[in-house]
């Protein structure tokens, strides 16, 4: 690699099975990226780990229809951005993503894809075939 040539990116994968596995298992396969992305900022890793996090168990609680989901995970860092890609077994998911706005306070669910919309640059999703997939980006800091 020439002194001006961008790193490569790196690719991480996860299958999880659910149940047994759960978002421990998104921890564990973070805390791998981490140590091998040291460049990666606190304040990145903090909001991207939130937000996947928070996708993560969305998918778990909400896509179980009783027979258990299969995930698959895959997270990319380059030098511009962190991506994860989570494609699902799970019932179809929303049909269209809400604005990036909070529900009334009283509400008592509905923050999970507003909150990843504050913490992320992109929040994806679409319908193939029997699969979810959810696509997010953090562009990363200067």
């Amino acid at each position: 690699m020439s002194e001006h040539s961008k790193p490569e990116a790196t690719r991480h994968t996860l299958l999880l099975q659910a149940p047994p596995d759960n978002v421990d298992a998104v921890h564990a396969l973070l805390e791998t990226v981490w140590a091998h992305d040291v460049l990666v900022s606190a304040a990145d890793r903090v909001r991207f780990e939130t937000a996947l996090i928070e996708l993560a168990s969305n998918v778990l609680q909400h896509t179980d229809t009783g027979s258990g989901v299969t995930c698959y995970l895959w997270v990319e860092i380059s030098a511009e951005q962190i991506v994860a890609t989570l494609r699902d077994s799970g019932a179809k998911g929303v049909a269209e993503l809400p604005d990036s706005g909070m529900p009334d306070e009283l509400a008592e669910g509905g923050r999970g894809l507003p909150l990843i919309h504050a913490l992320v640059d992109e929040l994806d999703y679409q319908r193939d075939g029997d699969m979810n997939e959810w696509r997010i980006v953090r562009r990363l800091s200067a």
